[in-house]
């Protein structure tokens, strides 16, 4: 057994990199990559109450976590209170570690309906959710957040106490407004300001691209853990803290075909294969392959033909970089 790096209430976590909630992304296939790799914890891709409520055919698969994947965390968005409360309830009956508002989603048809990020302007109402929350569920509750809706109204120090007092366990910062979206410099200082403004223990994240950044972001903000998001799309041993120039074309094939083998059980053929494009593509990339045969590999509609391509690519000469082997 690790020893923990910090703990969550009660829950010991053991690893300091946690791979970030991202929607289309942070599905059960790639969280199960990732956390063999290092990744500390598995948090779902966000979870819209009113799917849980009203029953959307595909919210089951959001759902779905592997024993393995421990500790797992369901983070779920909304902007009523009272919502969120009963989803928080039937969510714990099906066992995760934690429940996690999503108060970052800078997305407009998630924020200008007054949840994800859109509630960083209702302090009054995250402190009611997280009251009524804490009070209801046996499994901590916690926030992952940004600074504020824009440079005017960065209220993250006043958010992230609010969250602490009225019982959230852990605060994860995304050190960016919701007006910013993924646009220009995450904001570091300010998630070590929340860092020295809160006892519970907080998540660092944004603009960590490299293990270098890890180190980085650790040391100025003195947080226990760092969140990595798109970095890790193509780079999953960024887990490992290996960067991309430094994992062998072995491996890389390895974990392509088993992530790619994940996608078609979990989705099924066509959906799956569809599902997994995105990620070959970014798997790929750094070897730079002829044109036509990227363009053979993301149109192809059959999982054997797929494989077969993948297997292509990697049987030829792949230039990048001298380290990469």
């Amino acid at each position: 057994m690790l020893e923990a790096s910090f703990h969550i209430r009660h829950l010991p976590i053991a690893g300091d990199l946690v791979l970030a909630p991202m929607d289309g992304y942070s599905d059960l296939p790639f969280r199960a990559i990732c956390r063999e790799l290092g990744s500390a914890m598995s948090y779902t891709e966000f979870i819209n109450a009113l799917d849980i409520l009203q029953g959307h055919p595909f919210v089951h698969q959001k759902l779905r976590y592997l024993p393995e994947e421990r500790p797992i965390v369901y983070q779920i968005f909304d902007n009523d209170p009272d919502r969120l409360v009963e989803v928080a309830l039937r969510l714990q009956a099906l066992n995760p570690d934690i429940i996690d508002i999503n108060l970052g989603c800078s997305s407009k048809n998630v924020s200008n309906r007054g949840a994800g990020a859109g509630l960083l302007r209702a302090p009054l109402k995250i402190a009611r959710i997280f009251r009524m929350l804490s009070r209801a569920l046996e499994v901590p509750v916690t926030a992952k957040m940004r600074l504020g809706w824009d440079d005017a109204s960065l209220n993250y120090l006043l958010v992230a106490r609010v969250i602490e007092e009225n019982g959230g366990a852990l605060v994860a910062v995304h050190g960016r407004t919701r007006h910013q979206g993924y646009s220009g410099q995450a904001d570091w200082e300010a998630i070590a300001r929340i860092r020295q403004a809160v006892r519970v223990p907080v998540i660092a994240n944004g603009d960590v691209r490299t293990v270098a950044d890890i180190e980085r972001i650790k040391a100025l903000t003195g947080c226990q853990a760092v969140m990595i998001g798109r970095a890790a799309v193509g780079n999953p041993w960024i887990f490992s803290r290996l960067d991309r120039a430094q994992v062998p074309k072995g491996e890389v094939h390895r974990v392509l075909l088993r992530h790619l083998e994940l996608n078609l059980e979990f989705y099924g053929p066509e959906r799956g294969l569809t599902n997994f494009r995105k990620h070959a593509d970014r798997y790929i990339r750094p070897y730079s392959p002829a044109e036509p045969l990227r363009r053979s590999l993301l149109s192809c509609q059959d999982p054997q033909s797929f494989s077969d391509l993948i297997d292509e690519i990697f049987s030829q000469p792949l230039y990048d970089s001298p380290s990469i082997s």
